[in-house]
């Protein structure tokens, strides 16, 4: 199988780059990875001492936030290198000022992983919840890297726990030690005989803590809301925006709503503009507006979302309306404020277990979605009281960063 595997792997690397002409996603995998390696080679000395951190994308990014953190306690001296392996969170956190170094993940052919750990030759590795490549774990495991996976999550249909899966969990042994998010996960690898795991949560749960104690407030929301109820719907795609659009036309006059899409594409944010029939203004066109006239605020920019959950009463969290994946729920339950999500959740513990604390509720439809919101903006107990879970859930979950970095202080 890893013959297979490593056939698979190498071709997909040939046909990228004819792949890209045709699709503007591949386009930017394939050419984010050009001079990789020669951006290393000048980036890293063989002198240094380093630490590397691998995450999927955004998600996982600030997953490993709070660890990279305790990281520059622990290790003073080492350089941080940071791999992303999706050109979304490459291109936001390239200039990321927590590492030394960011650097795209080159594809998981035995040669790029070979050289990609000559140059990087960490003392240290840090995997973020999944992305198990077996070309790098194996070369990991050969070399003796001390490896680690944080936030770990792991479920029944993965390659591992089926019968015709069993070649990878050999890769698995590359890992030193699993900090895992849940019992199930914990469960599921002691089944197939790894026992060297603990059950520390998400780390994820320190971040979005930490986000509350920081610097919040942004005066132009605060101009928009002029003190009326606030309904934020963050991460939203076309799927999300289809169940409130509806809600926000006929809402009532003591209730406005910031709406934060995912995609920033113009003919995106044009078709949410021409299905709002209230007051509308952009982020980018707010200048010399008089916001506070405006009933919907459309954010069309990045990097705000986070500290606009300040300001919510209500959040939607978009993701799981259609196939996309949900987003970060957390971050708006960090502030005490109730969440609703779209239907398909179900890969993500996270929400569920919101929702089992009463924090958490999902919309299947249009009508589903106005109900719940109606209830929001009409009941201030049960807005105020589905807040108060929420806080008092993210404040039981703290701690697997601590976790995480007392082992490595027992073991560096």
């Amino acid at each position: 199988m890893h013959f297979l595997y490593n056939f698979l792997v190498n071709t997909t690397e040939k046909l990228l780059p004819l792949s890209g002409r045709f699709n503007e996603k591949l386009k930017f995998f394939t050419e984010g990875r050009n001079g990789l390696f020669e951006k290393l080679a000048s980036e890293v000395s063989p002198e240094d001492k380093t630490i590397w951190i691998h995450a999927a994308s955004l998600g996982e990014y600030e997953q490993a936030v709070p660890v990279i953190l305790k990281l520059r306690e622990i290790f003073p001296q080492h350089k941080i290198i940071l791999s992303f392996f999706s050109p979304s969170g490459y291109d936001v956190k390239k200039n990321s000022s927590l590492a030394d170094v960011v650097t795209y993940l080159p594809l998981d052919t035995q040669k790029n992983a070979e050289r990609f750990l000559d140059l990087v030759h960490p003392d240290w590795v840090l995997f973020v919840k999944y992305e198990f490549w077996p070309n790098f774990l194996s070369t990991l495991k050969k070399r003796k890297i001390r490896s680690l996976l944080i936030s770990g999550a792991f479920r029944e249909d993965q390659l591992f726990f089926k019968s015709y899966g069993k070649w990878m969990q050999e890769y698995l042994k590359a890992f030193e030690y699993f900090f895992l998010q849940n019992k199930r996960s914990l469960e599921l690898l002691q089944s197939i005989g790894f026992n060297n795991a603990e059950v520390s949560g998400d780390t994820r749960y320190d971040r979005v803590t930490a986000q509350t104690q920081m610097e919040n407030r942004l005066e132009f929301i605060e101009e928009f809301l002029n003190d009326q109820l606030c309904i934020v719907a963050g991460s939203t795609w076309p799927e999300d925006e289809e169940l409130l659009v509806d809600t926000i036309n006929s809402s009532g006059g003591n209730v406005k709503f910031i709406i934060a899409p995912h995609a920033l594409k113009k003919e995106k944010i044009q078709n949410l503009q021409e299905k709002l029939t209230v007051p509308a203004v952009l982020f980018s066109e707010k200048e010399e507006k008089d916001l506070e006239e405006y009933k919907v605020f459309i954010i069309d920019t990045i990097g705000l979302l986070t500290r606009i959950y300040s300001y919510a009463d209500v959040a939607y969290v978009g993701g799981a309306a259609g196939e996309t994946g949900l987003h970060n729920v957390l971050e708006p339950a960090a502030f005490g404020v109730p969440v609703i999500i779209g239907k398909n959740f179900s890969k993500f513990p996270e929400a569920s277990a919101l929702k089992e604390a009463k924090s958490l509720f999902s919309a299947a439809t249009k009508e589903e979605a106005a109900k719940l919101l109606n209830s929001f903006i009409q009941d201030e107990n049960f807005r105020k009281n589905s807040g108060k879970n929420a806080a008092s859930f993210i404040e039981k979950q703290r701690g697997a960063s601590l976790e995480i970095s007392e082992y490595l202080l027992k073991n560096k």
